[in-house]
């Protein structure tokens, strides 16, 4: 008796880290790096790269294990990937390559009853919460990336600073709203992201991209920016639409959670109304609240690139 995961460690693994790590080496990362990033030894990550650990050629030579690698090697080495997120795409592969695919054949070769069997074994869900959360994470690193990259950005951080922030496919709280620790901040003109991404870190951006999302805009991120009405101009001629709601004053704020969101809900709500695909909408202030434009997308990259190309237009 042999199990799939008998194949996928005798097989895939060594092969896939032997792509992985040769790959990271030709990115330029140190043995240190690599094996930090891989959970290896360095001793490993020197056999790996030099061809010294046997690999499968039929595994080496598919086109979907070669994709994976350069999409992961990217990813860890720029950062924009961490170490878990790389497993889950490694994970969803081995389960797809499971499945009626190259490792199940293998498997069948190395356990031959297994290919009188016309059935099939569905041992894995290849579409994990796990897989979905690493790759809003991932976004939300590459968008953050892109704002610290671009001088002019600090322009439009507000006085309270900026969030990006995407979330979930199925998202319908701010637990499911990845952000950054507190605010993108203007620190001597410079963006300064104050820690890693992560859930439910987010209340007034994450808050006004579900309802956007309640309303039924089909957003997934957001990034909110300082209001001048030149911003919005500014916007406009760049070929995006807007949009702009009622501030939610202090007393909805400081009632209850959901009175709140049923405020802010009412507001986004009639904003879209007449512009149900706005690209950003945006409040003009009032008593105790900051004026702010919120950038809209399909997903934190895309916000990013289009707050840099604002940023940069003005």
């Amino acid at each position: 008796m042999k199990f799939v995961e008998e194949v996928v460690v005798e097989e895939f693994l060594p092969t896939y880290r032997s792509l992985l790590a040769a790959d990271l080496r030709d990115r330029g990362l140190t043995q240190s790096e690599v094996a930090d990033l891989l959970g290896i030894s360095q001793s490993a990550v020197s056999k790996y790269a030099t061809g010294a650990v046997e690999v499968n050629d039929r595994v080496a030579d598919d086109d979907r294990v070669r994709d994976l690698v350069g999409r992961v090697g990217s990813g860890l080495a720029s950062g924009e990937l961490s170490p878990v997120g790389a497993l889950a795409e490694a994970e969803v592969l081995v389960r797809q390559l499971e499945q009626g695919d190259l490792l199940a054949k293998l498997h069948e070769e190395a356990f031959p009853p297994l290919a009188e069997y016309e059935g099939s074994f569905d041992v894995h869900d290849p579409e994990s919460g796990l897989r979905a959360s690493e790759r809003v994470l991932s976004s939300v690193r590459s968008g953050l990336r892109t704002l610290e990259e671009s001088p002019a950005f600090t322009t439009l951080v507000p006085a309270v600073g900026s969030n990006l922030v995407e979330a979930l496919p199925e998202a319908t709280r701010v637990e499911d709203v990845a952000a950054v620790p507190g605010r993108i901040l203007d620190v001597k003109g410079r963006a300064t992201v104050p820690a890693e991404p992560e859930f439910g870190v987010s209340v007034y951006v994450a808050s006004v991209l579900l309802a956007a999302r309640r309303a039924g805009h089909a957003a997934r991120a957001a990034c909110n920016v300082r209001y001048t009405p030149a911003i919005v101009e500014t916007l406009e001629a760049l070929g995006y639409e807007t949009a702009e709601f009622d501030a939610v004053g202090e007393a909805e704020r400081t009632g209850t959670a959901d009175e709140a969101d049923d405020a802010l809900d009412a507001a986004i709500a009639e904003a879209l109304a007449d512009t149900p695909d706005a690209d950003a909408l945006y409040q003009a202030g009032g008593f105790g609240v900051e004026p702010i434009v919120y950038v809209l997308g399909p997903d934190a990259t895309t916000v990013a690139d289009r707050v840099r190309d604002l940023a940069e237009a003005r």
